[in-house]
């Protein structure tokens, strides 16, 4: 089996999870050959996690779609596996063969030119194929990739390692929408079910709201080409900051509390004008999965607020508004990510197993506290292309520079996203109406 460092890729994400992919012209080989060892312990790692991720799930649970932004998590899981079919698999030496052909159709999510494909918002009308067939779908896929990547003797080419590479960064970033969207879904039930049994949460002691200045000047911005990033991370570029200050943590379910209190849905002073027509036209009192009583919907089921953690599943029309009431701004993606470099690239993410957004720690120090996990942090930024990038040419490269409107940018991962799946430069973006992810909002100031 050959050895050597990882391929570094640089590519852009699947739009089911806020992003879109590029691969012709995008693929770097920065090493004579990839670790398969690695890759291949990996690729087993990933796969495993998901089908933890849907284990005290039901069938019903995982066929049924709760709106179309979401998807049934039977679609996902095959999804994240015609992935690896069509653009690892077919990559290959030929003698793949093809689970199901009509499968290209039901889960290609909206790659023209691989094929046709089932419209989205139509999902959850596939009650065929069932789950059982969806679990031999994975296994046969799952079979074919290990088998290419420890049986090769070395013959994998560096692209291939690449798109498995990107295959299971795909995988990671869906097995944070198949938490998301099964939320959505069972909250939708009046009996509250829960998806899993949560952990009581930690003993801490809550930090206060301060504010940590920085200072302005040039700063460069952007991945810088080391390991896997995705293409609208770069290129990267040179920007100039004023100085700015940047809460120490995240706002809190008891001060959105206050923001309710005082009115902040009443007021349309506060709101962007499609904010208000948001509030207005769906009815929006409180953030989504607010039950009214003193508790909220988790992935543990109807659980008690707690006041001291992150306020989650708020749109940005919501964190705009909040940040006016509170007389600050929201950060832009710039200040963000200055202020990210300067913490450690850990939280409470996927891996902790908490799985909804914790109060953070005094003990944590002096740095802004909580840049990573717990829940993605809507920044002032509209999604657009970084200055000088260009989307690549190719069939997985078709469709990501079309996205880069009318979306705002979230930075930080959540208490649902794998912990090596995040960093500091990772764009993540959703319409500013979304509130089904993990989303809450920290606040600005000008210095």
């Amino acid at each position: 089996m050959a050895s050597g460092r990882r391929v570094p890729i640089y590519i852009t994400s699947d739009t089911d999870e806020g992003g879109g992919l590029m691969l012709e012209g995008g693929l770097r080989d920065t090493a004579s050959e990839p670790d398969l060892a690695v890759l291949a312990a990996r690729f087993a790692r990933v796969r495993r996690v998901t089908e933890e991720l849907v284990k005290d799930l039901t069938a019903e649970d995982q066929t049924v779609q709760s709106m179309p932004d979401a998807s049934p998590t039977k679609w996902h899981l095959a999804h994240t596996t015609w992935f690896f079919e069509t653009f690892v698999l077919a990559d290959g030496d030929g003698r793949y063969e093809v689970f199901d052909p009509r499968f290209g159709h039901l889960f290609n999510s909206y790659y023209a030119a691989v094929g046709s494909r089932h419209p989205r918002p139509e999902r959850g009308f596939l009650t065929r194929p069932g789950l059982d067939r969806v679990h031999g779908y994975r296994r046969h896929v799952t079979a074919a990739v290990r088998r290419m990547l420890e049986g090769a003797g070395g013959e994998v080419r560096p692209r291939t390692a690449a798109l498995i590479d990107l295959g299971l960064h795909h995988e990671q970033q869906h097995q944070e929408l198949i938490l998301t969207d099964i939320l959505d879904l069972l909250a939708r039930n009046p009996l509250k079910p829960a998806a899993r049994t949560l952990p009581s949460p930690p003993s801490r002691n809550p930090r206060p709201l301060r504010y940590v200045a920085f200072e302005g000047g040039l700063h460069d911005i952007g991945h810088d080409g080391l390991g896997f990033a995705y293409d609208n991370e770069g290129p990267r570029h040179r920007v100039h900051l004023s100085p700015f200050k940047l809460a120490n943590r995240p706002v809190t379910n008891a001060e959105f509390g206050e923001f309710i209190a005082d009115g902040g849905y009443a007021r349309e002073s506060l709101w962007l004008a499609d904010g208000w027509a948001a509030v207005r036209g769906r009815g929006w009192a409180a953030p989504a999965y607010w039950l009214g009583d003193g508790t909220a919907m988790s992935l543990g089921g109807a659980l008690p607020l707690d006041d001291e953690a992150p306020v989650s599943h708020v749109s940005y029309y919501e964190a705009d508004a909040f940040a006016r009431w509170a007389g600050k701004r929201l950060p832009t993606e710039v200040e963000w990510e200055i202020a990210a470099r300067r913490v450690a690239t850990r939280g409470n993410l996927l891996d902790g197993g908490w799985l909804r957004p914790l109060p953070g720690d005094e003990a944590d120090g002096e740095e802004p506290g909580q840049m990573f996990g717990d829940v993605w942090e809507w920044t002032a930024s509209a999604y657009s292309p970084y200055p000088g990038f260009r989307p690549s040419a190719g069939a997985i490269g078709e469709y990501n520079g079309k996205f880069m409107v009318n979306q705002m940018v979230l930075r930080g991962g959540s208490c649902a996203t794998p912990a090596d799946h995040i960093r500091a430069t990772y764009r993540n973006f959703f319409y500013p109406d979304a509130r089904w992810q993990f989303s809450g909002l920290r606040l600005a100031e000008d210095a």
